[in-house]
């Protein structure tokens, strides 16, 4: 599909997402940029996976951030 080419998220999982950002930032700033409970009270990737899948404004909070990470790198 050549609408994906340009889309930095296109081929990467929810899960690869969190689990970078976390390695990346940690839980305690995540929680600080998106004030998610899964990432302030006891997270895990397998607590936020399960959260983000179902809602889709803090999925959406996520991925910008992770799209912020990736534009910081380069």
């Amino acid at each position: 599909m050549p609408s994906q080419l340009n889309n930095p998220l296109h081929g990467i999982t929810l899960e690869q997402i969190v689990t970078e950002l976390q390695a990346h930032y940690g839980w305690e700033y995540m929680g600080y940029e998106i004030n998610i409970r899964c990432f302030t009270h006891d997270p895990s990737i397998k607590s936020s996976l399960k959260f983000l899948r179902r809602t889709p404004w803090a999925r959406s909070k996520v991925e910008a951030l992770y799209l912020s990470m990736l534009e910081k790198r380069h």
